[in-house]
């Protein structure tokens, strides 16, 4: 095993680059997965999103960590791109969308427009997460714990229980630390195999956990495939490679 793949490192010239986005299924559900970190599921025109951890920046300032208190102008205005890009009929966030139970009640005038702007003309489903249990009807669309689409179910946190249908979920925030041109970065990445996607983190302040971290070996048993996103594509990398044995 090289030091880098101790260390969870790859050269990421080393694995798969794919153009800006790759489609990959789960059962009979067709993702095409984006460099953006949002997931499209042309069969549903909906579009997947996953931790937005909206208002972290004035959470955290109330509990005296000086941080600029604009990323969630920065997350809604990042979403927007991929929204025009797809125009779905439908935008399911994965739970975690705001980064505690408060959060919606400090949103501003500007960022409850840029809100109401992207769930204008579609469908809009929040599922809850373990940060923001519960959410308000003045969000706008609809409430949910859990919801399936073509037998995959899509939720906030994984189960790993035996016999679990296939799913969709978020929580982990999985990073992947490659080396791009000599120098180690940290990279949100989509994490799957056959049966399971976790998703990236898209808030631009959450933070990232190492796929290669204890808390993803019982949800990839049989390894997975890390698509890690790059400034303007996709890399494919194996856990193999970015993990070793």
């Amino acid at each position: 095993m090289t030091a880098a793949a101790r260390a969870g490192e790859v050269e990421v010239e080393s694995g798969r680059a794919d153009v800006g986005a790759v489609e990959i299924a789960l059962g009979r559900l067709v993702l095409v997965l984006d460099r953006d970190g949002v997931a499209w599921l042309p069969d549903h025109r909906t579009l997947l999103v996953a931790d937005l951890h909206l208002e972290k920046g004035s959470s955290r300032a109330r509990r005296g960590f000086l941080l600029p208190p604009y990323d969630t102008r920065e997350t809604l205005a990042r979403l927007a791109a991929p929204v025009a890009a797809h125009h779905p009929a439908r935008v399911i966030a994965l739970g975690d969308s705001f980064h505690d139970p408060d959060g919606p009640a400090r949103l501003d005038a500007d960022a409850r427009g840029a809100l109401a702007a992207l769930q204008a003309g579609r469908d809009w489903l929040w599922l809850t997460g373990n940060h923001d249990p519960a959410l308000p009807a003045t969000l706008g669309g609809e409430v949910a714990d859990t919801v399936a689409l073509d037998g995959v179910a899509l939720r906030h946190e994984p189960r790993s229980e035996p016999g679990s249908e296939p799913e969709i979920c978020g929580h982990l925030h999985p990073v992947a630390k490659v080396r791009l041109r000599g120098r180690a970065v940290r990279a949100r990445c989509f994490v799957h195999d056959g049966r399971r996607l976790v998703m990236p983190a898209f808030g631009a302040y959450a933070g990232g956990l190492n796929v290669c971290d204890a808390a993803f070996a019982p949800l990839f048993p049989n390894g997975f495939t890390a698509r890690v996103a790059g400034r303007e594509r996709l890399y494919t990398v194996s856990s193999r490679a970015l993990c070793g044995d």
